[in-house]
């Protein structure tokens, strides 16, 4: 096992209806901005409960925030805090707009232009210097809410770019199951799938000795085959929903990663197209995965092999359940109502493989993975392998 370091100081507040304990988890006296998308939690009532929670304190509204957050959008929301004097931010959302506002508390006080943040990777390790926030999950997907992470798009140059530190933890997360009661299919759906990557980009790179990390993450993709399908056609059952949210939070609240290799390739080749195409981030994913899986094929197959035996109880030799385990993900992202090839979403993706071959060449990304020999030859293999 690798060596590592485990730091996550996020207080999770996880059930029905903890919403209330907001008074209780917001420092006294602060002033709030309120952060959101677009207007579905004042549908579901969401947007009130908080108000009601929050009762006695001074807050502000900034609502607008993409479901793939725009830093010119977020750097609106940066002059209103300097102009507020707010001292915390609450994000009522899902990943993006909670990714969002960690990139809004970093920015207020960052040294320099807060563009380098994300193109250049650039953060502080003080906390003092982050606006504090907590969050209150919508939508079950990306596992920002327990994590230090996030992905903003720059919409002047089409670039959708990660970032992150340890000083970008949640303050606290309430995540309340109940919420998805009025999602739509195809936002349950993206949540199950997004979850499902996130395991398989620290799961399937080689075999190991991080053997708890494995059968962690192998309890968390049998959780998501269990219950992914069912909660998308009955999101009021309880017992279904807590336990697609707890999936997705655990899937990337840093645990499973911790002592192992992991790859990410897939997001960042899947970026790349949600960037282009405006293209849900999920089903770039169930784009891109399976073909990474087929190009790296002998690097990856004795983990696959692992995967297919383990997820899916095929028996064969190590190259046959190997392939086979590639064809039953392909065939559980249909299952989940995502399309798997390129041509599905765009027509005009004949040159999307050189395109995406020349921007990560410019940022000097000449090897990905968790061996860094995803080459740019082989992204460009495998962006073609999905059309």
């Amino acid at each position: 096992m690798l060596n590592f370091e485990l730091y996550n100081p996020t207080n999770l507040v996880f059930g029905k209806g903890q919403i209330e304990k907001l008074s209780n988890l917001v420092p006294q006296g602060a002033k709030i901005l309120l952060a959101y998308g677009g207007g579905s939690i004042f549908k579901n009532g969401i947007h009130q409960q908080v108000i009601n929670a929050l009762k006695g304190f001074e807050i502000v509204e900034f609502g607008g925030i993409e479901p793939n957050p725009h830093f010119e959008t977020l750097m609106k929301a940066v002059a209103v805090i300097k102009e507020e004097k707010i001292d915390f931010i609450l994000a009522v959302g899902g990943g993006s707009v909670i990714d969002g506002v960690k990139f809004i508390s970093a920015a207020v006080h960052f040294d320099g232009n807060p563009i380098d943040i994300l193109q250049k990777r650039v953060l502080t390790k003080d906390v003092s210097k982050i606006i504090p926030f907590g969050t209150v999950l919508t939508l079950p997907a990306t596992g920002s809410e327990m994590n230090s992470g996030g992905v903003v798009t720059i919409e002047s140059t089409q670039e959708k770019l990660s970032f992150g530190g340890s000083a970008l933890f949640p303050k606290f997360s309430i995540c309340d199951p109940t919420v998805i009661e009025s999602l739509p299919k195809r936002q349950l759906q993206n949540g199950v799938v997004d979850a499902y990557t996130h395991v398989l980009e620290q799961y399937l790179t080689y075999p190991h000795e991080g053997y708890l990390q494995d059968r962690i993450a192998e309890s968390i993709l049998q959780t998501l085959i269990q219950v992914g399908p069912d909660v998308v056609e009955k999101p009021t059952d309880y017992a279904l929903a807590s336990n697609f949210m707890w999936s997705c939070t655990m899937a990337l609240n840093g645990l499973i990663q911790k002592g192992v290799p992991s790859d990410w390739a897939t997001h960042m080749i899947g970026h790349e197209l949600t960037a282009l195409y405006g293209i849900d981030h999920a089903r770039t994913l169930a784009v891109v995965g399976p073909n990474l899986y087929r190009v790296m094929f002998e690097t990856k197959k004795g983990k696959l092999a692992q995967y297919g035996k383990r997820i899916f109880n095929l028996t064969g030799t190590e190259h046959e359940i190997a392939n086979e385990a590639i064809n039953k993900t392909v065939e559980f992202f249909h299952t989940m109502g995502m399309e798997t090839k390129l041509s599905d979403y765009t027509k005009e993706f004949d040159k999307t493989a050189d395109f995406i071959v020349n921007r990560f060449e410019e940022r000097g990304w000449l090897g990905l993975g968790e061996k860094q020999n995803i080459t740019l030859e082989k992204v460009k293999s495998i962006v073609e392998m999905s059309y």
